[in-house]
């Protein structure tokens, strides 16, 4: 056996294992009532939880995210925050019957020494018992009679006692009523904010479509025009593709004519040219007559007509805008656009 070994560890008691257990993991002090049990089952100190919860949701109105101090486990939580949660009453009863073991467990000196009443500052030996109504303190009698309180009006403390409770009674009335009212205008204001996200769903929603109606305005309009520009392109092409095909024509008789009169020249038979160059010379007079064929009129390729003034109707989009006035002075100018088309 080695006798040499100064540490001797000791087995922990079953209270200090118990202890452990019950000991918050934000605190690390034994749970304060009342416990919350989270999803993951494991329990915290409300007060604990809450300022943790808080710390990390400033903005916490309308819920936040809460992460297990023990497992990481992530809780989503709705606009109660921590006081959301399940209470655990096992071990608060629990806690509750621990402390009473050791308060059974603690010596009678201390018992008598917890119990005893509070004495006087100034005067060691004296209980405190009564309270001055001139100062808001609780003093004892030696106070009264030769201390800073003998020219004070004096009450006893149970009359004051009772007195102050009725008045705390009242105040936390008053602030549960103040917190109710503040609830309840905590939800009013989560409803306006529910009511305004909707309310503006509905506005984008009506504006998309307005400017979906006004594209298609636009490309029906852009294909109006197109097919003008190119109805009149057929025309104008059609018309000097014509004129091009009787020139064809034209050019191709003639030069059927001139072969058939240099022909006829190269003839060696003077009766026979002179039968046949009556005709000719009348048929190449005639064709020399046509000679000089039709063309376009100046300008007639130009299509600058088709120009289309957008200036105002680009101040009309740039400066449109939400307003009862603006609608109003948007509706004016395109009635005097679809005037002045109309004029067109």
């Amino acid at each position: 056996m080695d006798f040499k070994t100064s540490n001797i560890i000791r087995p922990s008691s079953p209270m200090e294992n118990l202890e452990k257990q019950l000991s918050c993991p934000i605190c690390l002090e034994m749970f304060s009532k009342p416990v919350v049990i989270l999803p993951c089952q494991h329990n915290l100190c409300r007060s604990c939880a809450n300022d943790l919860y808080e710390a990390h949701n400033p903005y916490h109105y309308s819920g936040g995210i809460f992460r297990c101090p023990t497992c990481r486990f992530e809780v989503v939580l709705d606009r109660h925050g921590v006081h959301g949660l399940q209470r655990n009453l096992l071990v608060e009863n629990i806690i509750d019957i621990y402390k009473q073991q050791q308060v059974s467990n603690t010596s009678p000196l201390l018992k008598s020494k917890s119990s005893d009443e509070p004495t006087c500052e100034e005067h060691e030996d004296e209980k405190i018992n009564i309270y001055c109504i001139t100062c808001q303190v609780p003093t004892c009698s030696m106070c009264k009679v030769f201390g800073v309180h003998k020219d004070c009006e004096v009450s006893p403390l149970q009359n004051i006692y009772q007195t102050k409770k009725t008045e705390l009674s009242n105040c936390i009335d008053m602030l549960v009523t103040g917190n109710s009212y503040v609830q309840a205008v905590m939800n009013q204001l989560e409803d306006v904010c529910k009511t305004i996200t909707e309310n503006s769903q509905s506005r984008k929603q009506s504006l998309a479509e307005k400017f979906d109606m006004l594209y298609a305005i636009l490309e029906e309009k852009k294909a109006e025009l197109l097919n003008k520009i190119s109805q009149e392109q057929e025309e104008k092409t059609g018309f000097v593709r014509s004129l091009v095909q009787q020139y064809k024509d034209q050019l191709q008789d003639s030069t059927q004519l001139v072969e058939t009169a240099i022909q006829t020249m190269d003839q060696p038979g003077v009766a026979e040219f002179l039968m046949n160059s009556k005709d000719l010379i009348t048929k190449t007079r005639d064709a020399a007559k046509l000679s000089v064929v039709q063309k376009t009129e100046p300008g007639f390729e130009n299509m600058d007509h088709f120009t289309l003034i957008t200036e105002h109707v680009e101040a009309i989009l740039t400066n449109m805008d939400f307003g009862t006035e603006d609608a109003e002075e948007f509706e004016e100018a395109e009635e005097e656009v679809v005037e002045e088309e109309e004029e067109e």
